[in-house]
């Protein structure tokens, strides 16, 4: 290759560089999603958990089941999937947190193929209700504040209605326990 190509290569690897860069600095944020699970002011519950609870999703076995007949307690909804390793590594101490906690019902929203909901819950003994999410789990997820879109992702839904914690990534159960004995 002649030094004239080589130059006309450089100036065009530095052209798009510096475009790249203005792109990157001038690119505008999304507004956060934090706003649709805040309380209201008058203290009803928000839109999300409305969602949430106006959703019927299937069980393991494909029976629909309304979410709604988890209003008016204080419940606990994790986000996982079965590729996610931290997801599945945080089922066992979620099983023995539901079966002990008398407090909080626990219920797992899973991220994927009914099939593979249904091949997971058939090998492992969870002792909270699974659903079938599929991809729309996802919008769940991110209306009550998953703005990343991460899993796991744990939401602590008061009896009022309220987002009460949110919690991104495998859960620390100390610290969970904690939170829940104060809500």
């Amino acid at each position: 290759m002649d030094k004239k190509k080589l130059a006309m290569f450089a100036v065009i690897g530095v052209a798009f560089a510096v475009m790249g860069a203005w792109v990157g600095v001038n690119q505008k944020q999304p507004e956060p999603r934090t706003a649709t699970y805040l309380p209201t002011p008058e203290g009803k519950p928000h839109k999300a958990v409305d969602a949430l609870f106006a959703t019927t999703l299937n069980d393991p076995a494909g029976k629909p089941e309304p979410l709604s007949q988890y209003k008016g307690q204080l419940l606990v909804v994790n986000f996982w999937a079965p590729w996610c390793a931290p997801c599945v590594q945080e089922m066992p101490e979620l099983s023995t947190l539901a079966a002990e906690h008398g407090k909080a019902k626990v219920i797992g929203i899973g991220i994927d193929s009914p099939s593979n909901i249904s091949e997971f819950a058939g090998k492992h003994k969870i002792a909270f209700p699974l659903y079938t999410a599929g991809m729309d789990g996802t919008d769940l997820a991110r209306n009550l504040g998953n703005v990343s879109g991460g899993l796991p992702f744990t939401v602590v839904i008061g009896a009022d209605g309220q987002v009460k914690k949110t919690y991104l990534g495998r859960l620390k159960f100390d610290q969970f326990k904690a939170d829940l004995a104060t809500m």
